[in-house]
């Protein structure tokens, strides 16, 4: 199948794909400041520039797209028709600098939270996943870092 756009309009749509302050991203925000939890954005000083830090906690959040970070859900796993294997690279690319970045992070002593854009449908199911997430990590566990 081919592209619906023209080249020019193509290059014009995924140039104007934002890197930060994403509709995701805000609700996460909007939700942990709900929680009571105060955050910095985008540390420059550390690997991946986390989304969202909170330095009292020593946590980082990042929050990805399904598609562009290859999530195991069904937004994620949607294939591009054209330049395929363009697409493959670049996504398999994401994946590991994702991964390095988070070992990084751990390595420093900072605990390393993902949440999925999939995961975000439900304004309720955020908030208890967050809660529960930075809760288990006040409490000494682990915090759980989804595939």
């Amino acid at each position: 199948m081919t592209d619906v756009h023209t080249p020019e309009q193509r290059s014009r749509n995924m140039a104007a794909i934002r890197g930060r302050d994403t509709k995701p991203e805000v609700r996460v925000r909007s939700a942990l400041h709900a929680l009571g939890f105060r955050f910095r954005l985008h540390r420059k000083d550390l690997p991946g520039k986390p989304d969202i830090i909170l330095p009292k906690h020593r946590t980082a959040i990042f929050v990805h797209g399904c598609f562009w970070h290859s999530h195991n859900c069904r937004y994620g796993r949607i294939e591009p028709a054209t330049r395929s294997e363009f697409w493959s690279a670049k996504r398999a690319g994401t994946v590991e600098r994702d991964a390095r970045d988070a070992e990084t992070l751990s390595k420093l002593g900072w605990r390393v939270l993902i949440i999925w854009e999939c995961e975000m449908k439900d304004g309720e199911a955020l908030t208890r996943l967050l809660r529960n997430s930075l809760n288990q990590q006040s409490s000494g566990g682990r915090m759980q870092q989804k595939p």
